[in-house]
């Protein structure tokens, strides 16, 4: 086959020892190659060397050096070859600013990236020959048209030849694509390199990949070094993860879905991991307390919204650990050190969607490999002197009961155990005679409703700014958030009115009312509607809260039936909290503070929650 480099382009001298030359095989020798399972799909393609170790080392004193410049005859080449175009977005990886430039401005920006490239060659991309540049940022290429200046152009030399690019930020892995045979582990014949990349669709990421087919084993190597050297230079990157997984969350597919979805993108990402699965609950909270953490980059969490949980708390106490600090009801936390990624694997699934803004374990993952972080608000529970835990979202009354009824029923399924326990204590649904003092957040008016920044008919306004503010009386339930908690059963979430980090808490107070319009209420959450529309619900932007629980009054001891039984128990019995998905049971007072942006977790921002469509079938 014809020579595809030009006369003049460096590596066409046969002093050097290099040819430049692709020399690709047709396409039916790729299918000689072995089949690899890539993560969610399998695909036909050649191996990739796991390490460019053996391929970096040539073998020989043979070095080619990359000139300081592009010969002018490339220049003067490829103006007779192709006549050059503006920049598309025909795989989505323009920048949209550099698309929108006028054509003159579009080619003085495309000739400086030329002329500013760390590397430049040809590779086969898509069957067709490529001119290729790198620059710190992006990788371009332009098909060369007609592929050898002998060749009599037809029609299609005419048109211009379409500038494609991708962002280097979108790579999360850069391999050498070798054909092996079968048994082979290492060697093998070169074929190029394959770079992996992180596409977004909406709020779901997927992985995909492009290869730059090239036989010349020391072009490879020079531009497989150059690439590694620019991905490691990423900020936030992990490359040493500890994984904590929960064997029995959702029907006992975490593991499953960790060594299926996550562990394959994990090592193609060349990210060491150290998993361990948990044995008993609390188990998750003594490991982070007692293992060295100062080897990884981050801890991972494979399992529901109360596996999550447990491994924030911890994350948050071993930082004050680690910090010296005094651990009590007043003290000022100290961020956590590690950032923590969630892979959802449980049944709701709260935070890990308000991150990703859906319940996808390739998503979670990719955020996790690419080092997206997000700076997330939390909460410190206490009661007296004691610190209770850590936490993002809390429920009192309806919420704690539900959860403490669903516990009991353990060896239900959990989609069966959760509406069991919804109808359950709907069907005893009494209030709680409460005391709630709140501290509000200075220049924000409480409001019913939307989340906006103008008043409406519906705003409930404090009676002054911080100073606490008092609400007594018979309360149905009491939901205590910091984070929106958007999950497939509340679109818009349980607490619209807040964000990830914008350093409010939510404070949704259900006062007394009819079980009727207490339903209507919970089923508004499955819609897009305004669930905070009734007489009955109050809404505030607070700080901090405290909540007490007091005596009716009347009997020392409520009667209830359940089972058919009669049962009493004494006004003085410990009330169910629900935080996080965990429940926790005390007596006394409970004092919720707000503490912004305390703990860094693996995800983005979710801001527009009213785009987010999901259903619910529960009610």
């Amino acid at each position: 086959m014809a020579s595809r480099v030009p006369a003049g382009y460096p590596g066409s001298s046969p002093v050097l020892g290099i040819h430049l030359s692709p020399q690709l095989r047709n396409s039916a020798s790729d299918s000689m190659g072995e089949t690899l399972p890539l993560p969610g799909v399998y695909r036909r393609v050649s191996a990739w060397s796991e390490s460019g170790e053996e391929c970096m080392e040539p073998g020989s004193p043979r070095h080619w050096r990359r000139p300081a410049s592009v010969p002018q005859q490339l220049s003067d080449h490829c103006e007779e070859w192709s006549s050059g175009s503006e920049r598309s977005g025909a795989r989505g990886y323009s920048d949209p600013e550099e698309r929108s430039l006028g054509g003159y401005s579009a080619r003085l920006s495309r000739d400086y990236g030329r002329q500013n490239s760390l590397l430049r060659g040809i590779f086969q991309i898509h069957k067709r020959s490529c001119d290729v540049s790198l620059t710190s940022s992006q990788l371009l290429w332009t098909p060369i048209y007609p592929e050898s200046p002998g060749e009599t152009g037809s029609s299609k030399s005419s048109q211009q030849q379409k500038e494609e690019s991708i962002d280097l930020r979108d790579i999360f892995s850069v391999k050498l694509k070798r054909r092996r045979a079968a048994g082979q582990e290492k060697g093998g014949t070169l074929l190029g390199i394959t770079l992996f990349l992180c596409i977004r669709k909406g709020h779901k990421l997927k992985d995909d990949s492009i290869s730059l087919h090239n036989l010349s084993e020391d072009f490879c190597n020079i531009w497989y070094r150059q690439l590694k050297e620019i991905l490691n230079g990423f900020p936030n990157r992990p490359k040493s993860l500890k994984v904590i997984i929960n064997p029995h969350s959702h029907k006992g597919e975490a593991t499953n879905v960790y060594y299926r979805h996550v562990a394959p993108l994990f090592k193609l990402a060349d990210i060491h991991t150290d998993v361990t699965e948990t044995k008993y609950t609390g188990h998750a909270l003594t490991l982070l307390k007692e293992c060295e953490l100062q080897e990884f980059d981050g801890v991972i969490c494979v399992g529901g919204d109360g596996s999550v949980s447990e491994v924030a708390h911890g994350l948050l106490l071993r930082a004050q650990m680690d910090a010296g600090k005094n651990i009590n009801a007043n003290f000022s936390p100290v961020r956590a050190t590690l950032p923590l990624g969630i892979i959802p694997a449980g049944t709701t699934n709260v935070l890990a969607y308000s991150l990703h803004g859906i319940r996808h374990y390739v998503t979670a993952a990719l955020h996790i490999i690419m080092g997206n972080i997000q700076l997330v608000d939390a909460c410190t529970f206490s009661s007296g002197p004691k610190l209770l835990r850590f936490g993002f979202s809390s429920m009192f009354g309806f919420g704690g009961r539900t959860l403490a009824l669903a516990e009991k029923h353990r060896w239900m399924p959990s989609s069966q155990r959760r509406d069991f326990a919804v109808i359950k204590t709907l069907a005893n649904l009494k209030p709680e005679s409460c005391e709630l003092s709140f501290l509000p957040i200075s220049h924000q008016s409480s409001f019913h409703g939307e989340h906006k920044k103008k008043k409406d008919e519906n705003c409930v306004e404090p009676e002054s700014k911080d100073q606490w503010q008092h609400i007594q009386g018979q309360l149905l339930n009491v939901s205590i958030m910091a984070i929106p908690c958007l999950c497939s059963m509340a679109p818009r979430g349980l607490a619209p009115n807040t964000r990830l980090n914008d350093g409010t808490m939510s404070l949704i107070v259900v006062r007394n009312t009819s079980r009727q319009e207490f339903v209507k209420h919970l089923k508004r959450y499955a819609s897009l509607k305004n669930q905070f529309n009734f007489p009955f619900v109050e809404t505030y932007l607070v700080k901090e809260v405290k909540l007490q629980t007091r005596s009716t009054g009347c009997d020392s001891k409520d009667k209830h039936e359940e089972n058919g039984e009669a049962h009493y128990v004494s006004s003085e019995d410990v009330h169910p909290w629900n935080i996080d998905g965990d429940l926790l049971e005390t007596s006394s007072e409970v004092h919720v503070r707000l503490h912004p942006e305390l703990i860094n977790l693996y995800g983005a921002n979710i801001e527009e929650l009213d785009e987010v469509k999901g259903k619910c079938n529960c009610l």
